[in-house]
């Protein structure tokens, strides 16, 4: 038996098959599994979904987002501690801060 040339057989779509789940708007914990925790939509070649089913669940995770279910950007605090820090660093620059 020859073994593969490149790796391993890619993993077959979670979402398409007999047992797979309805791709629905409405079903916030299966839109959820496809986006990042900043609020991206995860491509298919991490999450192993086929291009039809990767194309109706990114209208799915769209139409979500306009009907607040899903969030469109999530921030986190450390990003607004950040953002805090930079906008007080330009005022002492403005205000005769340190030099």
């Amino acid at each position: 038996m020859a073994k593969r040339p490149f790796g391993r057989r890619r993993k077959s779509c979670p979402l398409s098959g007999e047992n797979a789940p309805v791709i629905d708007y409405k079903n916030v914990e299966l839109l959820q599994r496809y986006v990042s925790e900043r609020g991206k939509i995860v491509p298919s070649r991490i999450t192993s979904v086929c291009s039809s089913k990767q194309r109706e669940l990114a209208r799915a995770i769209k139409r979500a987002r306009i009907l607040a279910f899903l969030p469109f950007v999530v921030q986190r605090t450390e990003d607004l501690r950040r953002q805090n820090d930079n906008r007080r660093g330009n005022d002492r620059k403005n205000y005769g801060g340190r030099r």
